[in-house]
């Protein structure tokens, strides 16, 4: 059985437009499913706790939203086991689609999602903060400007005015602009367990750290390319820091980051692990998926290996 999980309110309005094109396709093509639709923040997570433990031995889950529903379905799931997952994308950023090559258009996503057989394995990650409290990502945590910036987003009037327009994901980068001259960098030890090939473990200190995300696609904030060479499905995080240099000098890399060219530049660091610890001098912004996770002065993210069965 299909059991989709719908947000109206992703894409400007327009989620609910592609909702209904999906539920046309679906009685055209006669085929049995069940939908819920999500009425408070919060909500996608309940419905997708209730949909792991129905009595059906095959569940499978679709999300009509964008990237902050998907994120909430993934931390609602229960038994990742039981669970066969799809994306009908609607939002204005859509880096989970993006990254598993979901196509943009409906009726392309919808027949892509149906005429999945064994599907793709991917792997998730997971942060953890000193508290305990735990949340699972699916494209991205970080800490720092990216992180500044998606707590910024919340309640973004930018963000709303340009969603009128259809281009959302610009708000990602005039907020970012303006961020990066009036945030604070952060002292932070971090250490890293590689991959093993690159010799096991690494431990870093930095001075001056203007952000760190781990990546588990390639690109976060509506397509930018934080690590071009991350994989959802090879059991790693893919990290891209800046430190090191004038914030002035990072404005003018913005450019290269955005294009992917930089990958050697001077401040840039990219690397593969499978576990990092942080440990900073002072609360850094946490995010998971863009969303907010708080001020954090010690955190710990992991890669959760082949958990998720995703139908593309």
């Amino acid at each position: 059985m299909y059991y989709f999980i719908v947000n109206y309110t992703g894409g400007s309005g327009n989620a609910k437009k592609t909702w209904n094109r999906v539920h046309f396709l679906l009685k055209q093509k006669d085929i049995e499913y069940k939908a819920y639709v999500t009425k408070y923040g919060g909500h996608a997570s309940e419905l997708a706790a209730r949909i792991s433990e129905m009595d059906d031995d095959d569940i499978r889950l679709v999300v009509v939203g964008g990237d902050g529903t998907i994120s909430e379905v993934l931390n609602g799931i229960t038994d990742f086991e039981r669970i066969r997952f799809g994306v009908i994308p609607t939002g204005s950023g859509n880096d989970f689609a993006r990254g598993l090559g979901i196509p943009k258009n409906t009726d392309e996503a919808l027949d892509m999602m149906l005429s999945s057989t064994r599907g793709m394995t991917i792997d998730l990650g997971e942060v953890t903060t000193e508290s305990g409290y735990k949340r699972l990502f699916g494209i991205s945590s970080g800490i720092g400007l990216d992180a500044i910036v998606c707590k910024k987003m919340i309640n973004s009037k930018v963000k709303g005015f340009l969603n009128k327009f259809r281009i959302g994901r610009f708000a990602y980068i005039f907020l970012t602009i303006q961020t990066l001259f009036s945030m604070e960098t952060y002292k932070v030890k971090v250490w890293m367990k590689l991959r093993n090939e690159e010799g096991g473990e690494q431990s870093l200190s930095f001075k001056d750290l203007i952000f760190l995300a781990a990546m588990n696609f390639p690109a976060e904030g509506g397509g930018v390319p934080m690590n071009p060479g991350a994989k959802a499905d090879d059991g790693l995080l893919s990290i891209c820091s800046v430190s090191g240099i004038p914030k002035w000098r990072t404005f003018f890399m913005l450019p290269v980051l955005m294009k992917a060219k930089h990958v050697g530049k001077k401040g840039f660091m990219l690397k593969d692990v499978e576990y990092l610890v942080f440990d900073a001098d002072r609360p850094m912004v946490l995010h998971g998926d863009g969303e907010y996770l708080g001020d954090e002065k010690h955190i710990e993210m992991k890669v959760l290996r082949n958990i998720l069965n995703v139908m593309v």
